[in-house]
């Protein structure tokens, strides 16, 4: 080579050596099952029963709701795997699990937690209830006079009401209604020898039956309401049914009786595009929930496997769908107990607070125009949202009220406002979502309600949920046409603004308020705008709008280093949010988030997610708002809305996110909401690379941070913007 020569280009593959490894986002390993997740959010309520934090009936309130929450897994999401077992369908999702292998791995998970529950009834919490004086009894522990009252009470209303089902070869095997207890009796016949029937327990009656704790006196009931004043014993009604079956089969002797509980399918699946009447198809749907096919047995552990057999073979059960259980069925019954005047077994209540401004204005529409108001709820009040509406209603300068329903509460005030309103001659239009979940019949009766005042009703979207939380009053005044909104996280329900956690903001900012007119126009028109002045719209541009804000972070991090992302959220399952997150973080962006429930994100991998930190708060209060906020170099945005990072959120709903511009606002729930939850070192749990999570404590010397318990303290510090500063931990 001369010295005129040029140089040989660097060896490539060489070069290529010294960059690490480039790392397959498509990689399963890097995704967590978005079912085993959502098992692993039911334990943490189960931990929260398994504390002794919280008071007797608060954790016996748990166990219910784990309870509660195990059910609609298996109403919902073991019916699916099963769909797909019985369509032959092998393939695997994202974290590369077969369904067959989900359904055993969700057997591995459910059996020790049932257990745990178990456990936590019998050793701790039945014990520490008798000690306070309320007993759930045995029917052995009774006292004589006690089970003779009950007879009686057997006699005379529970016997009416039974109907004991043969089956022989003249008795088909009965139908077994979804969640319904039930008791498979053995009997020995005479003439025929080992005979077989079953007993629903009637559901028109509780569950637990409270009792006298000494001899009433002549006249007295036998049963007590359950919030009778003084020293509590309850026995289970299935106890008193199975103690005095002999006066349901005369003349046979009772071998025994067990007890045992069917879960159904009970996910409505409904051929929108054929049906000519939405409202009276969900609801013909919704009656075959009781009809769905079978996906789960719980029997009592004691039962003999003849029987056993009989009710597998002829629910058409394989083996790995029969569970075993030693606690009380359904716990989610103990729910009644919660009805006891208790106080010293429970939390300690608080008021919630309210913005000053409500109190200095001589109506909400006045405070509105002065400021944006924030509502925290429980911390805060519902009773401004409902103001709001019932003000709207009466208003006579008000000319139109539009809303969205989905969850909302069987005595509605808001409901109620609105069909006030059309009859004071506003105009108003509703859409009620009938496809929510499990409160269908609820919203049926609503939409029929509100339709017979004429309320401009719309049941929904053909192909989609409506899940967007929104109200918009348009209002004459001197200066013309001005639009209110209120926006949310939340239902427009009273009953759970009380025990979820979700921000409402109250706005007449223009935009907001054209953008809401344009999105009631696509809920109740042929309107296909998809694109909005300020709010973030699913399923047309919401994922295209948060990607391109996290890509936006990563160009910040690779000019000047301090790119940040903070996310509140339900559940992260979306898997290009995953990815880009996965980026962000490889980037070098810092991102903290906070997702309550499902997580399919797996945080802590080196050259992939150790930038990227994943907590849950489970505690008293259900985490439900929504916050997504960006450094932006200092331009900062925080959008609040409806949805989650998740396909069915982004594909398949509309949902609603919009911006908190005012920096004062942002500032203090950035400050008094946001940081204040991750920095929770009490009530949250750091999820693992493994998948589990590890329940945070302060350090040697720390300060604790019980961020609910922070947020009851310093209720309504977020009002104080204007004047006082963000306030919050320093």
């Amino acid at each position: 080579m001369t010295d005129n020569e040029p140089a040989p280009p660097p060896d490539s593959r060489v070069a290529e050596t010294d960059l690490p490894p480039q790392i397959d986002l498509d990689d399963p390993s890097l995704y967590f099952n978005r079912e085993l997740s959502g098992l692993q959010f039911n334990r943490r309520v189960l931990g929260e029963a398994l504390s002794d934090r919280n008071p007797t009936l608060e954790r016996v309130k748990f166990l219910a709701i784990f309870d509660s929450n195990l059910d609609e897994f298996f109403m919902i999401r073991i019916s699916g795997l099963r769909q797909m077992l019985a369509a032959g369908i092998t393939g695997t999702l994202s974290d590369g699990m077969t369904p067959l292998e989900q359904v055993a791995a969700i057997r591995r998970e459910v059996e020790p937690d049932l257990e745990a529950q178990h456990q936590c009834w019998e050793r701790t919490l039945r014990p520490r209830l008798a000690k306070a004086g309320i007993a759930v009894m045995q029917y052995e522990q009774l006292q004589p006079w006690q089970r003779e009252l009950l007879r009686g009470h057997f006699e005379q209303v529970l016997y009416p009401t039974l109907t004991p089902l043969a089956f022989d070869p003249g008795h088909p095997f009965p139908h077994i209604s979804n969640l319904s207890l039930n008791l498979a009796v053995v009997l020995d016949d005479p003439e025929h020898g080992e005979r077989f029937a079953r007993v629903k327990i009637p559901d028109i009656f509780p569950r637990l039956l409270r009792i006298p704790v000494e001899p009433p006196v002549m006249g007295e009931p036998s049963v007590l309401s359950v919030d009778t004043p003084g020293p509590a014993q309850f026995v289970w009604i299935e106890d008193v049914i199975a103690a005095n079956l002999d006066r349901l089969f005369v003349g046979m002797q009772i071998v025994g009786s067990h007890l045992f509980r069917v879960t159904r399918d009970a996910d409505v699946e409904i051929e929108e595009d054929e049906a000519a009447d939405l409202l009276t198809t969900i609801e013909e749907r919704v009656g075959l929930r009781h009809f769905g096919s079978v996906i789960r047995l719980e029997v009592e552990s004691s039962m003999p496997d003849r029987v056993r057999d009989i009710l597998t073979t002829n629910l058409g059960l394989q083996p790995y769908l029969v569970y075993a259980v030693n606690s009380p069925m359904g716990m989610v019954s103990l729910w009644e107990l919660m009805k006891l005047d208790a106080p010293n077994l429970k939390d300690r209540p608080f008021v919630a607070a309210a913005p000053p401004v409500l109190s200095t204005e001589p109506d909400i529409f006045s405070a509105i125009r002065r400021q944006n108001i924030i509502l925290y709820h429980p911390y805060d009040s519902f009773s401004p949202v409902v103001e709001f509406v019932h003000q709207a209603a009466c208003d006579p300068q008000v000319l139109a009220i539009k809303q969205t329903l989905y969850r909302v509460d069987r005595q509605s005030p808001i409901v109620a406002a609105l069909m006030e309103a059309r009859d004071n001659g506003k105009q108003v239009a509703v859409l009620v979502e009938l496809k929510a979940r499990f409160d269908e019949e609820n919203n049926i009766g609503w939409a029929r309600e509100l339709e017979r005042v004429g309320v401009h009703v719309v049941y929904g979207l053909v192909g989609l949920k409506v899940h967007c939380k929104l109200c918009l009053v348009v209002r004459r005044e001197e200066d013309g046409i001005r639009r209110y909104v209120h926006v949310s996280t939340g239902n427009y329900n009273r009953i759970t603004a009380r025990i979820y956690s979700d921000i409402g903001y109250f706005t007449c900012d223009p935009d907001l308020g054209a953008d809401l007119s344009d999105l009631f126009n696509v809920l109740t028109g042929y309107s296909r705008q998809n694109s909005y002045r300020k709010l973030l719209v699913a399923p047309t541009q919401m994922r295209k709008e948060i990607l391109r804000r996290i890509e936006r972070e990563i160009e910040r991090q690779r000019a000047h280093g301090d790119g940040y992302i903070a996310f509140k959220m339900n559940a992260l399952v979306d898997e290009k949010c995953i990815k880009a997150l996965y980026r962000a973080s490889q980037a070098g962006v810092k991102v903290d988030l906070q997702v309550r429930g499902i997580c399919s994100l797996r945080p802590g991998l080196p050259g992939v997610s150790e930038n990227i930190t994943v907590t849950s708060v489970v505690g008293r209060f259900l985490e439900h708002a929504r916050m997504y906020y960006f450094r932006n170099g200092g331009e900062e945005e925080l959008y609040l809305g409806s949805a989650d990072l998740m396909p069915r959120n982004l594909d398949r709903r509309v949902e609603q996110l919009f911006p908190v511009e005012d920096p004062a606002i942002r500032e203090s729930l950035m400050k008094n909401i946001m940081q204040i939850h991750l920095g929770d070192n009490v009530q949250s749990h750091m999820l693992l690379p493994d998948g589990h999570y590890e329940r945070l404590r302060p350090g040697r010397g720390g300060r604790s941070v019980d961020s609910q318990a922070w947020m009851i303290d310093q209720r309504g510090i977020w009002h104080y913007y204007d004047t006082h500063g963000a306030g919050g931990i320093s």
